[in-house]
């Protein structure tokens, strides 16, 4: 199950990759789900089996596993590190990606060296905890593992409780959630360590060993895959909320927008709505841009700002008013002097144009569509 659910998050991800390859954090991102799900697919018993009849050699997949759980270790780092990024980025990616490679030569090194004839499918860990060399690729490769879970977990749960991650809640969600899940799957080594520490005082604790690993590790791989992907979803998401919030203003731009064939096709995707409206709004705003009048601006903001007393507000209904009466002088001949047009400009970013379209519903797209002149504006 969990294989299959990377394997999913993989197939998301993947188109954006192709698209986008020299983005170092998408790399990261596909590296990190198409890594833990090798983890997975590897360790399974059936095809330990598989990997060790094929190949030949007693217990080959063991180091493929060990190889594999490194590597997402790594992958891991360098996700958390290329999205917080900062002047030291390449020197913090080069060291982790320089450590972790020579852990994965060690793994191919010790298993080379030592000896491991007896296959075990699901206790090789605690089986072989007390033979030479082996010993040493098991412990070698859980103590990269649980440092990449901690310094990973450290970073994202840090990280998220910064004040300007509070700003950008869906960022804030997958890094808690990334967190959390790492610290989850920091049981699979822990567990494991101590069983193979167990071992070395002759004790028997393979349970410890068998049982809760596969949990832990199956548990955090869950969690660290919804992380991974919140971002992408709460993008959507909010595009399509933007995409529904900029019908007012769209509506009001309307006439422009037909009158000089500036509006597209809607493309088919529904990922793409958000940016279309987007994108369709500004072509709107852009054909009346010589048309603001900074008089009615002035005159609404005033007055909003007195009745409201909060400026975000009245500036949104200040070019609500204004974006209305420019697409009103712009299809209607005048019938009385208009204010001397203002080098204004609005908004153009999402969040402020949704503010606009929220100021156009309050108030009717029928209201700002008979919009009085600037003489008038005190009454609106």
């Amino acid at each position: 199950m969990s294989c299959g659910l990377l394997w999913i998050g993989l197939l998301v991800k993947l188109p954006a990759l192709i698209r986008h390859w020299s983005e170092a954090s998408l790399r990261a991102i596909n590296g990190v789900l198409a890594l833990a799900s090798l983890c997975f697919l590897f360790g399974a018993p059936a095809s330990v089996r598989l990997i060790n009849r094929v190949s030949g050699v007693p217990n080959l997949a063991a180091p493929l596993t060990y190889a594999s759980i490194t590597a997402y270790s790594a992958a891991l780092l360098l996700m958390i590190a290329c999205w917080r990024g900062g002047p030291s980025l390449r020197r913090t990616t080069l060291s982790w990606a320089y450590g972790y490679t020579a852990v994965l030569a060690g793994i191919a090194v010790l298993f080379v060296l030592g000896d491991a004839g007896e296959e075990r499918r699901s206790d090789f860990d605690t089986y072989y905890a007390t033979t030479p060399w082996i010993s040493e690729m098991v412990v070698l490769y859980l103590v990269a593992h649980v440092t990449a879970v901690t310094v990973s977990a450290v970073w994202s749960l840090r990280w998220g409780f910064e004040a300007e991650v509070r700003e950008r809640p869906w960022l804030r969600a997958s890094l808690l959630t990334i967190g959390a899940g790492t610290v989850i799957s920091s049981g699979y080594s822990i567990s494991k360590l101590i069983a193979v520490v167990a071992r070395w005082t002759g004790r028997d604790w393979a349970v410890l060993g068998t049982s809760l690993p596969p949990l832990c590790a199956g548990l955090g791989a869950v969690l660290t895959v919804v992380g991974v992907l919140l971002p992408m979803v709460g993008h959507h998401l909010s595009a399509w909320r933007d995409f529904f919030r900029l019908a007012p203003l769209d509506a009001v731009l309307d006439p422009v927008l037909t009158e000089r064939a500036l509006r597209v096709e809607r493309p088919r995707s529904p990922f793409l709505w958000g940016t279309w409206r987007w994108s369709t709004i500004h072509n709107g705003l852009h054909a009346i841009e010589t048309l603001y009048d900074a008089t009615l601006y002035d005159a609404t903001l005033d007055t909003e700002l007195a009745r409201t007393g909060d400026w975000a507000r009245a500036s949104s209904a200040a070019w609500a008013a204004t974006i209305a009466a420019a697409v009103r002088r712009s299809t209607e001949p005048p019938s009385e002097p208009a204010g001397a047009p203002a080098r204004l400009s609005p908004p153009r970013d999402a969040a402020s144009l949704v503010l606009i379209a929220d100021a156009v519903k309050r108030t009717g797209r029928e209201t700002w569509a008979v919009e009085p002149r600037p003489a008038e504006a005190r009454s609106v």
